[in-house]
């Protein structure tokens, strides 16, 4: 059984994610990658919180639409940290702008629910070890993200 812990800085966040489809969504996400028996959180903050976080995690002095935090990352020295001794396997957590994830839906012209579909494929994808060195479309990782949003979307 998943965990997914789903929390909101801003109340409004609510109506535009609702815990019940995010944890839908993300439960069917985790299935079609054969991922079970995992623990992460979903958090949806503010724009000023986002640009705070890029900024101190990242050195970006700007906000963006996503942040994954992955637990199982390696050290410079190549150790691999993990949940040991855990039941579940703990993925870390993902943080996710609705205002930004607004913007970009209008910039590509989509709409928000296919923009938060593709970023919680995103981060999943970023916490269960994948990652992308540009935001280039040609990068292995992004086509794996656009070929799950494509195939729930049709199954």
């Amino acid at each position: 059984m998943n965990t997914i812990d789903i929390s909101y800085e801003d109340a409004s966040f609510k109506a535009f994610a609702p815990k019940k489809a995010v944890s839908e969504y993300v439960g069917k996400v985790l299935d079609y990658l054969g991922l079970k028996n995992v623990e992460f959180s979903v958090s949806f903050v503010t724009e000023a919180s986002m640009h705070a976080m890029n900024k101190d995690f990242r050195g970006i002095d700007d906000s963006t639409d996503i942040l994954s935090f992955a637990a199982e990352d390696e050290d410079p020295d190549g150790i691999t940290f993990v949940s040991a001794g855990r039941r579940k396997r703990v993925l870390g957590d993902m943080v996710i702008c609705p205002d930004v994830l607004k913007r970009n839906a209008k910039t590509f012209d989509v709409s928000e629910n296919e923009e938060l579909r593709r970023l919680l494929i995103h981060g999943v994808l970023h916490l269960s070890g994948e990652n992308h060195q540009t935001n280039d479309m040609s990068e292995p990782m992004l086509i794996k993200q656009e070929k799950i949003l494509s195939d729930l979307a049709l199954g």
